[in-house]
Formats: C-alpha cells, sequence, structure tokens
C-alpha cells in the first residue's frame, strides 16, 4: 500500500491506495469535490471530519474522525 497526501478544504488528508495509480487520484480529488457541493448530508458530515481516505480498486472509504461518519464511495 502506497501513502500521499491530499490537500482538501485546507487540511492535509493521507491517501493511501493499493497502486500508484495518477488517475485513481484524479478521480477521488473530483469526486470529493462534487460530492462536497451536491452530497447529500450524511456525506457531506463524513467530509467535515475527514482523517484519511483508503483507495481500493475503484472504491474509495472515506474514514472521518468519528467512526460512525465513515463511508465508502465509488469513484467510477
Amino acid at each position: 500500500m502506497v501513502k500521499t497526501n491530499l490537500l482538501f478544504q485546507n487540511k492535509t488528508i493521507p491517501v493511501y491506495l493499493t497502486d500508484t495509480n495518477k488517475q485513481a487520484m484524479d478521480k477521488l480529488i473530483a469526486v470529493l469535490n462534487r460530492k462536497l457541493e451536491t452530497g447529500k448530508k450524511a456525506l457531506k458530515t463524513c467530509l467535515a471530519s475527514l482523517i484519511s481516505v483508503e483507495v481500493v480498486g475503484s472504491e474509495a472509504t472515506l474514514h472521518s474522525f468519528y467512526e460512525r461518519h465513515t463511508l465508502t464511495i465509488s469513484l467510477y
């Protein structure tokens, strides 16, 4: 697993990838920004307290400060 960082909402968020796929990072950034604008309340709550992201294949698990807010979203 490879670790990299992402600047999101003026916070540095660690991102763990199963492979070093630049396209996955680009998709992750696009999806997070889109979900911040148009996502449901549960997703916005998760993004507000985001502490790390784990990308496996085409899915990203968003780990929140509060475990109950952790979600998995599709990147594609």
